[in-house]
């Protein structure tokens, strides 16, 4: 069995207490509500870690600097 980090046993933590809370309802878009639960505080706190410098955040992120700024963007960081 993968040993399960911090973040992931959060995750799933979050997850039972979602389906939990949902009472036999059906899930719908689980995907990109946990995506927009994450990826905004994550953006948010590399950018500060970066001192703000996007290129340097991207580096951290592992991701194209374009596609850092899409992302600010959508998730209303961008000046």
């Amino acid at each position: 069995m993968i040993e399960e980090t911090e973040i992931s046993a959060c995750m799933r933590r979050s997850l039972n207490r979602y389906f939990k809370d949902l009472d036999g309802e059906p899930a719908g878009s689980v995907y990109s509500m946990v995506l927009s639960a994450v990826e905004k505080p994550l953006l948010t706190y590399i950018l500060d870690r970066a001192e703000g410098n996007q290129t340097r955040a991207a580096e951290m992120l592992g991701i194209n600097r374009n596609t850092l700024r899409k992302k600010m963007r959508d998730h209303g960081l961008s000046d």
